[in-house]
């Protein structure tokens, strides 16, 4: 048992922070900030880093959604469909949630330039205002930073809802599969590498190469071959369950 628990990373833990952020921005809209955490923290480890470690150890939203279906048994654990899994879905779900989030920016803008007043109302699925009024009091802050956490907020917790529905559809983690911040990071990654690639030839060889970086960058650019970073947590999460 002890070497069981020994077992365990800090990082494993990380599905906690998922619950605990949702359910502070639902008694006080303005800890909805702290969702940028989530947004910046993988963009710069795969800047850094060239890989997707944030992804694969350090997603609570992915930890929460595998013990969901897993622990909690609330998944029927059918395969993520093809179309899914494609390149043309994968991306354009990323250009859709840039394009919300534009227009979350936008609106905090006109909130800012006092073209537009302050909406206490949370977004669900970029249809549906639910009102939000009693988690903001109003304060010291403009109302601009109030409505950028009404905006994120919703981005947050409609993207989760999605992961939840396709957690019961499909395998616990199909979420991750395309996943708009998966999807960012993994660009990231293969501009890194290919930048470290060229350097490295540039050099003769004489440069360090990251570890995997030619494969990311050589690697043919299909369906089969360019998800494999994005299905890499349900492959894991397969393994595990065999």
């Amino acid at each position: 048992m002890n070497k069981a628990i020994r077992r365990f990373k800090w990082y494993d833990f990380l599905w906690i922070w998922s619950i605990v952020y949702f359910a502070l921005g639902f008694f006080n809209i303005m800890f909805a900030w702290l969702g940028m955490i989530d947004f910046l923290v993988p963009i710069v480890i795969a800047a850094i880093k060239g890989d997707k470690f944030f992804c694969n150890k350090l997603c609570g939203r992915g930890q929460l959604l595998h013990h969901i279906g897993t622990t909690c048994k609330c998944s029927r654990n059918k395969p993520t469909p093809r179309w899914m899994v494609s390149k043309w879905f994968r991306y354009g779900f990323l250009i859709f949630f840039l394009a919300m989030f534009g227009v979350m920016v936008f609106q905090t803008w006109m909130v800012a330039s006092g073209a537009a007043s302050l909406k206490e109302a949370v977004r669900l699925l970029w249809a549906f205002d639910v009102p939000w009024g009693w988690t903001y009091r109003g304060g010291v802050l403009p109302d601009w930073v109030a409505q950028f956490a009404f905006g994120f907020y919703s981005i947050m917790l409609t993207s989760t809802l999605i992961g939840l529905v396709v957690t019961v559809l499909f395998k616990p983690r199909s979420w991750c599969v395309f996943c708009p911040m998966g999807t960012m990071t993994q660009l990231i990654c293969r501009l890194r590498n290919r930048s470290a690639l060229k350097r490295a030839e540039a050099s003769d060889g004489a440069e360090a190469v990251p570890e995997g970086a030619k494969d990311a960058v050589t690697g043919s650019d299909t369906e089969a071959s360019s998800d494999q970073d994005a299905i890499q947590p349900i492959r894991q999460e397969s393994a595990e369950q065999s």
